[in-house]
């Protein structure tokens, strides 16, 4: 027996029971009337003139109906007379190339059949400012030679950082449409400035550029659209804060102050950009953000096939597995850190045979007296939270918590004879 075995041989693993976890589920039905409504607003239709060339800006994250919200928003500018493309806006996404990026594109479902029309993919930049510390402000440089630019992205609290503003409509304008050279431009004085820079950033591209207006949407904890605006550039500033405090308070979360240990079975790019979403795990990949859970201990069992090995946020766990480990493409997951500047989440975390030695050796690290009663709790990634698996210590909070209900008995982890779930 080596000494890993050894030393997790007596570890009791805690038996588990499935928990239902109320979310509000309220969202909006046919987002393609709302969409349609709030783009005919005069203040917005009357941004366009027939005739214009105008980039629409479209990104790399998962936004329900993606697909949708380009096509209404490409027709509404058609039907003004206008001549709309696509310039796909994700930063340093899709390898930092513009293939890369336009296969990013056809992976969420937006094509040039889907949309409606062309997309122009480039890496190239035009610089068209600095910020008064120096930092370049680019843009895009089909963006730069339009007439008109228009952005879709979702609202939502940024995961390594806290602000007035996040993630939405000024960093989709700052980074996004900054390709590889504007995210690295924004990253290069590292989070803790990310906060003032982007919306600096994102001022001097709308009024150096023709920006027309932004299309922002805040989805509900089950990432189903439940507001959706069509803001111009003052307009963007002047809201886009109140958005973002409407989209935390409407986040899934874990209702539990402390944890002794949280199991998660897969991380990936196509979850959250950092693997699994900090505002969930109360595991963030820098000093600047906050909230969530006190979880001492947390393993992570796999990466999703869609991730393609990138393994971004499993050096935020304390655990991981030989599987996990195999499967990771260290120059997709390298590149992450390289621009981002945050190197912690690609480390290689303490790497373990099976998911039932990582599991035990969570347990046996958490520092507590008594392993029978760990407060441990399983969940698939940090978007699927309606249904949770929680540990025999935790029923009693359960029975007494308005938002969760124990729907199971008790049973043991599934493991299987080579200690791996199933």
């Amino acid at each position: 027996m080596g000494i890993l075995q050894e030393l997790l041989k007596d570890i009791p693993v805690p038996k588990l029971t499935k928990v239902k976890v109320k979310f509000d589920d309220q969202n909006l039905k046919d987002l393609g009337h709302a969409l349609t409504e709030k783009l005919h607003q005069e203040h917005i239709k009357n941004t366009v003139k027939p005739g214009m060339e105008i980039a629409v800006a479209v990104g790399s994250r998962g936004l329900d109906r993606i697909v949708e919200l380009t096509a209404v928003t490409v027709q509404f500018l058609k039907n003004l007379g206008a001549k709309p493309f696509i310039v796909p806006s994700m930063g340093s996404h899709g390898g930092a190339t513009a293939e890369g990026q336009q296969e990013v594109l056809a992976h969420l479902g937006v094509t040039e059949e889907s949309a409606g029309c062309e997309i122009r993919s480039s890496m190239e930049v035009v610089k068209i400012g600095e910020l008064p510390n120096g930092l370049p402000v680019y843009i895009d440089k089909f963006a730069s030679q339009a007439d008109g630019i228009v952005v879709i992205n979702r609202v939502k609290p940024h995961t390594a950082f806290r602000g007035p503003v996040e993630s939405g409509i000024m960093k989709m304008i700052s980074i996004g449409l900054g390709k590889q050279k504007g995210a690295e431009a924004c990253h290069q004085m590292g989070f803790k400035y990310m906060a003032e820079n982007v919306p600096a950033m994102a001022k001097i591209i709308m009024e150096k550029t023709p920006f027309l207006f932004g299309v922002a949407t805040v989805e509900n904890a089950f990432d189903k659209v439940v507001i959706i605006e069509a803001l111009t550039q003052d307009e963007i500033i002047a809201k886009e804060p109140e958005l973002q405090k409407q989209a935390k308070a409407l986040l899934p979360k874990l209702f539990f102050d402390q944890l002794d240990v949280l199991v998660i079975d897969e991380i990936g790019k196509n979850i959250s950009g950092d693997g699994m979403d900090p505002n969930i795990t109360g595991r963030y990949p820098t000093p600047y953000a906050s909230g969530g859970p006190d979880v001492n201990k947390m393993v992570v069992l796999d990466v999703t096939e869609e991730s393609e090995g990138n393994a971004n946020g499993v050096g935020t766990a304390d655990f991981t597995t030989q599987r996990l480990v195999d499967k990771m493409d260290l120059e997709g997951t390298y590149a992450n850190g390289l621009t981002s500047t945050v190197v912690a989440p690609t480390k290689i975390a303490t790497t373990l045979p099976n998911d039932q030695q990582a599991i035990q050796a969570a347990i046996k690290t958490s520092n507590i007296l008594d392993f029978h009663n760990v407060k441990l709790v399983r969940i698939k990634n940090t978007l699927k939270l309606s249904e949770i698996e929680v540990s025999e210590a935790l029923l009693e909070y359960i029975a007494n918590h308005p938002n969760m209900e124990q729907v199971s008995d008790l049973y043991e982890f599934p493991f299987d004879e080579n200690g791996n779930l199933f």
